[in-house]
């Protein structure tokens, strides 16, 4: 990398967070497991099958329409276990609290976290307080890690993209980004956009009975699903094919991006999966993530066409309403900082 000195936009999720990744961690870090990039490690421990992640969460501002960092955190942590195919077993929390920060918002925002893994039936099980002096940190800062024990016959991986595989997406897309964005900038739009901050495992329990022909399963948070596809286009050597008038987007939603000059595909979700199918169940699969509240919008946004060619500039592209087709590369600059 040529720059000097971080910047905002190498946190951002897209190429710039890629070349860090690599250039400073993975050199120095890689092995067998980090390299592959997923949301969570993939270990055999003792004959036991699990799944291990980790995120620390700078949200700003901490309350938003639909949650706040708590909740963020817990879910963000639960989705990336669930996304590896995995039933979430225990967490930990470490928190770094501003001093001066109000005691009645932390109790406010560790409430909400004990209601969400209420839901799952997840505790925290280990965890950290920190308190730095005024200005030292943004308000609050926190950090989830996660263990989840791999259902049998389940093999998702970045990797698995096929040849012919369908591409579902459960809803809507681009609602938490736009959500915070119109509260910290103050932006007025209405009706209020509601982030899609969501636990999604149960969405994953739906499906997994079909083991694997469920290939690969993400849940596009920083550089949206744009970003979340190359990514795996990447690691699976395929071409992926969108459609346009297939993708999902909340009315008010599309109009705060035609508004600003932004993409939906570029815009982070926290309640969302990609999900890379075998088409012969395409069908089948989408009727059971409609049964969960959180999946009813779930649709077919595109296919993988082909494998990847070396002369390919981009091996992301959109079919346009009017039949064109563009490339989609992964996210360049920082046009939505601390999203999560």
């Amino acid at each position: 990398m040529n720059n000097e000195r971080v910047t905002l936009s190498m946190g951002a999720g897209g190429k710039l967070s890629e070349q860090l990744i690599e250039d400073v961690f993975l050199s120095l870090y890689g092995n067998d497991i980090l390299n592959n990039l997923e949301d969570a490690a993939d270990l055999h421990i003792d004959g036991t099958h699990i799944a291990y992640t980790t995120d620390s969460y700078t949200v700003k501002p901490l309350f938003f329409p639909g949650g706040n960092i708590g909740t963020l955190a817990i879910c963000g942590t639960v989705n990336d276990l669930a996304v590896k195919g995995a039933k979430p077993v225990a967490l930990s929390a470490g928190f770094i609290i501003e001093e001066g920060f109000l005691i009645e918002d932390l109790k406010t925002i560790a409430r909400d976290m004990c209601t969400t893994m209420s839901t799952l039936g997840i505790r925290i099980v280990t965890g950290d307080t920190k308190v730095v002096s005024k200005g030292e940190v943004d308000g609050l800062f926190i950090n989830t890690s996660g263990i989840g024990t791999i259902i049998p016959h389940m093999n998702i991986s970045s990797r698995n993209a096929r040849t012919g595989d369908d591409i579902i997406v459960t809803g809507t897309i681009a609602d938490h980004g736009i959500a915070i964005l119109n509260v910290r900038e103050k932006l007025g739009f209405v009706p209020v956009v509601q982030s899609d901050v969501a636990p999604l495992f149960n969405i994953v329990e739906r499906i997994a009975h079909f083991g694997n022909a469920i290939h690969v399963m993400r849940d596009p948070t920083r550089g949206g699903v744009a970003s979340v596809l190359n990514e795996i286009a990447k690691a699976s050597q395929v071409m992926i094919t969108l459609y346009e008038t297939a993708i999902a987007v909340k009315d008010e939603v599309r109009s705060c991006c035609d508004l600003l000059g932004m993409d939906p595909l570029y815009i982070a979700n926290e309640g969302k999966i990609v999900i890379f199918v075998d088409s012969k169940i395409t069908q089948k699969v989408l009727e059971c993530i409609k049964q969960v509240p959180a999946g009813k919008n779930a649709v077919v946004i595109g296919k993988v066409e082909e494998h990847l060619s070396a002369d390919t500039p981009c091996p992301v592209c959109l079919k346009t309403s009017i039949g064109i087709k563009r490339f989609v590369p992964m996210l360049e600059g920082d046009p939505l900082p601390r999203i999560c």
